[in-house]
């Protein structure tokens, strides 16, 4: 009986090692990766001030990535704030980038690229759109990013060359689909007597996986920038007020 089982178990033994070597290899990457995304946010804040006067935008963009790190992409989004300044015209943001990502070590990502914010429509003597370089290091859960304005004039403010964004956010998992992400930025507009246009946002933000490719958030944003210099010719509500956005994605 000791005999026959031994045998069993070398033959069962030879049996898994078999199939261990029958499975067929891993699929090799594919050259690239097509996603995309749609949603709508109660608020669309950028860099903490509403684009859309404190109400609800609708978004959606598209991503290209080569397997090679390099990438492509658009995204849009609804936007009120070039609207509501009389005889102002630019009901959409459109952003059009493209760069490069890979690592330097396991421990550290980079990022760098371009992007063009082209506002289709807008009529102001100063142009709003604006086109940025931007370079990003993450460590683990951390990412530190500088985005810096090539053309002369930044988001409508003339004579900005040279301004430039600097942030740094995280995002740490909770488990069961939930993450936190808080983040810290300052706006800086060069140039003289532009100053006043400058400040510092900060947020936190709690993502929930709903599946499926649904994402929901909820962000609290808040700003020190100037109550006259960001207040809406609508209305005079301050557009860098703190406030809670609300969010829904679908990745696709």
């Amino acid at each position: 009986m000791k005999s026959k089982s031994v045998q069993i178990l070398v033959l069962a033994s030879v049996a898994a090692c078999g199939a261990a070597f029958a499975q067929a290899p891993a699929a090799p990457a594919p050259e690239y990766t097509m996603a995309y995304n749609v949603g709508v946010v109660t608020d669309y804040r950028f860099r903490g001030i509403s684009q859309s006067r404190l109400n609800p935008a609708l978004q959606g963009g598209a991503d290209f990535t080569h397997k090679s790190g390099l990438y492509l992409g658009v995204w849009a989004s609804t936007i009120r704030i070039l609207t509501d300044i009389p005889g102002g015209k630019g009901p959409v943001e459109l952003d059009f980038y493209g760069g490069y990502r890979g690592n330097i070590n396991a421990d550290v990502a980079y990022d760098v690229g371009l992007l063009r914010y082209q506002y289709p429509r807008e009529n102001f003597p100063t142009t709003v759109n604006t086109t940025e370089l931007y370079g990003a290091l993450t460590f683990g859960p951390a990412t530190l990013k500088y985005s810096h304005s090539i053309g002369s004039e930044t988001f409508g403010i003339a004579n900005s060359r040279n301004s430039g964004y600097l942030e740094a956010a995280a995002t740490f998992d909770l488990g069961n689909g939930f993450s936190i992400v808080p983040h810290v930025g300052h706006q800086r507009f060069s140039g003289t007597g532009n100053g006043i246009a400058s400040y510092t946002d900060y947020s936190v933000g709690l993502n929930k996986d709903l599946g499926k490719g649904l994402v929901a958030s909820a962000t609290v944003y808040g700003t020190d920038a100037d109550k006259g210099f960001y207040a809406s010719p609508v209305n005079g509500k301050f557009l860098g007020r703190s406030g809670l956005v609300l969010g829904l994605k679908y990745n696709f």
